[in-house]
């Protein structure tokens, strides 16, 4: 077992089981064990490829729909340009280079990144350059903010409920025989899942990620208050149904409980309930990442950066186009949802 795993071994046996949103918690972001605190976990040397680490298009597409939204609100004099979780700080560094093209967005835009990792940190400050770090939105000024938060969803704290009956049974992680793994709590009432007894059948899983919530609600705010749009980017659909709890390492999925900290845990997102959460601000319709980004002109810059490659390099450039849109990629499996004010138009390549 990891240092990590002996520690919340340690803790349940002292308390009992914990939550898997607790237990999320503790693998990603310990202090001194979690997965993001210690390392920077992507491209092919690491565990996953992020959108953004395919392919330069994507970055520049998401910078000019957000420009687009700017320029659509009147071009606000100053503003918050904020990237949620933002990697290595590749997609910031694209929307950046993008939009230097779009007279006043640079001079206008102060840049914040909300990042918890000091690992990440120090990447992002390196392929950005200025910019204020947060581990909040709290802490950004209170201005019209244009942000992004691509795969940053799916990697805050869920939390299981299966159903029984008329109630739900949380799924808590204790030890069986000193292994960490899966147990249920007593079966009663969630208040937050009554509306979903009519949907669910006994024995079905649902996830609720409050954390998730929480975030949705502060960029709904912030939006119907001063202004702005967000565009959220990640995998998942609608409305949460089943187990989509997992773990990534070495670019394969593994046991969630074998290596704790030393695995990515995602789970799939509910943009039903981030929707909600956004409120008063607006939401567009939830749309495939590869119709997006055709409705964005992909191919048209495809092609235009295609025009100046040859050899393995156009074939790697095909391929990302590919990855990036096509439905038995990325294309259909991630989703895109933006968020804008009442009255307002929403982000270039989503609907109302």
């Amino acid at each position: 077992m990891t240092p990590l795993g002996t520690q919340i071994a340690a803790q349940i046996e002292a308390g009992g089981p914990i939550t898997l949103a607790e237990y999320m918690a503790l693998c990603l972001l310990h202090p001194a064990h979690g997965y993001y605190a210690t390392r920077d976990p992507f491209g092919a040397a690491g565990d996953f490829i992020t959108a953004p680490e395919i392919s330069q298009m994507f970055g520049e597409l998401i910078g000019l729909s957000l420009a687009h939204a700017w320029l659509d609100q009147g071009a606000p004099a100053r503003f918050a340009l904020v990237e949620l979780g933002p990697g290595r700080g590749t997609l910031m560094a694209d929307i950046l280079r993008a939009t230097r093209s779009v007279p006043g967005f640079a001079e206008a835009a102060e840049l914040h990144l909300i990042e918890a990792s000091p690992v990440l940190r120090a990447a992002q400050h390196a392929r950005v350059g200025t910019c204020a770090h947060h581990t909040d939105l709290a802490t950004v000024p209170q201005m019209p903010i244009f942000a992004i938060a691509n795969e940053f969803f799916d990697a805050l704290p869920i939390r299981q409920f299966e159903r029984r009956g008329l109630g739900w049974c949380e799924r808590r992680v204790g030890l069986t025989g000193g292994a960490l793994g899966f147990g249920l709590g007593p079966p009663g009432p969630v208040a937050a899942l009554a509306h979903r007894l009519t949907d669910m059948r006994d024995g079905d899983v649902v996830e609720l990620a409050s954390a998730a919530c929480e975030v949705a609600g502060g960029l709904g705010a912030r939006i119907a208050d001063h202004g702005g749009a967000a565009l959220l980017i990640d995998y998942g659909d609608w409305r949460s149904l089943g187990d989509t709890f997992q773990a990534l390492s070495g670019h394969a999925s593994v046991d969630p409980f074998a290596a704790p900290g030393q695995a990515d845990l995602t789970a799939h997102v509910d943009f039903e309930a981030l929707a909600l959460a956004s409120s008063p601000a607006r939401h567009t319709r939830l749309t495939p990442q590869g119709v997006f980004l055709e409705r964005l002109g992909i191919t048209a810059r495809a092609e235009a950066l295609a025009a100046k490659l040859s050899g393995t390099a156009l074939e790697g450039h095909i391929a990302a186009h590919r990855r990036l849109t096509h439905p038995a990629e990325m294309g259909t499996l991630f989703k895109v949802m933006g968020l804008y004010p009442e009255g307002a138009a929403p982000p270039p390549g989503l609907e109302p």
